[in-house]
């Protein structure tokens, strides 16, 4: 079996998941990681072994990279990397600006002939090719999608970087019928300005729709827990008939099972002509390792 060189890009809570999954892949061979900083690595608790790097160019061959950097710094990092004709994944979670930043990734991808998997965490991602499923099922309806209890990645990355935030925890809490509160702990440096950091988290736009309280906190690592959730709920019509239920749920380790989609995703990159796609334009089957034969014949 080919196997497809992988590179890591970013060691955070996301990266090292993607790390563990990259190792139980059969299919997969990591090429090594990618840090602004070489001299973090150890730190960062990079396996001693890896290749590490501060640009891809220098780890040799990779056919795609995952890149577990904040969603507000995909979109230039995967564009330069897409012209170089490396394939990427990544977990960008703005759901508002998904489909314009897709079609600019999708014309840089179709020029080079490389392959963007955008937005290919598990929501967006497979949580959005669920909604979609169930609105095959019942055409017209409602659909209700409740985050957690849980922490937040995205969220808590956007806190942590606000001016004198030590460090930052952003949980979320479901209010019901797709509505959240964001319960975030923050840990100013010394004589930072409380107020001042709670107006910038609340104004920006990760926060801003929701209600955000911010709460002073001694020590976040004593709060920290990975864990999330999920709830799907869609009410809705099958033909001309009423009354169609469906619900949902799962409890999750976020980062884990984020890294293992991605790297699904990566599999399913290899599988597509050039541009970019999110997964629910993408057959479900290119993202499983294995014959195809031998997949349909267990599943359908």
């Amino acid at each position: 079996m080919k196997k497809v060189k992988a590179a890591i890009v970013g060691y955070g809570n996301i990266g090292k998941s993607v790390y563990e999954a990259l190792t139980a892949a059969p299919d997969m061979e990591i090429a090594g990681v990618v840090l602004r900083d070489v001299t973090t690595a150890k730190a960062k608790g990079v396996p001693v072994g890896l290749t590490i790097a501060n640009k891809i160019s220098d780890l040799g061959k990779v056919d795609v990279a995952l890149l577990c950097i904040p969603s507000r710094s995909v979109e230039n990092t995967a564009g330069e990397l897409l012209s170089q004709g490396i394939h990427t994944v990544d977990s960008y979670d703005i759901h508002s600006d998904i489909y314009d930043v897709q079609q600019r990734l999708k014309i840089i991808g179709e020029k080079n002939k490389s392959v963007s998997i955008f937005a290919a965490g598990w929501d967006p991602g497979t949580d959005s090719m669920i909604r979609a499923i169930l609105e095959v099922a019942t055409p017209k309806g409602l659909t209700y999608t409740n985050f957690g209890p849980g922490m937040s990645m995205g969220h808590t990355v956007v806190a942590k970087s606000k001016p004198r935030v030590k460090n930052a925890l952003s949980m979320t809490i479901p209010s019901g019928t797709g509505l959240h509160r964001r319960m975030v702990y923050i840990q100013p440096e010394e004589g930072a300005d409380f107020a001042e950091i709670t107006a910038a988290i609340k104004s920006d736009p990760y926060f801003s729709n929701d209600d955000t309280h911010v709460i002073l906190a001694q020590d976040i690592d004593a709060l920290q827990d990975k864990g999330h959730g999920v709830n799907l709920t869609r009410k809705g019509v099958a033909g001309t008939t009423d009354n169609q239920l469906f619900e949902f749920n799962m409890k999750i380790h976020g980062p884990a099972l984020t890294a293992q989609i991605m790297v699904a995703s990566a599999r399913a990159a290899m599988r597509q002509p050039g541009g970019c796609y999110t997964l629910l334009e993408i057959p479900i089957i290119d993202m499983m390792p294995g014959d195809m034969e031998d997949i349909i014949r267990r599943l359908v």
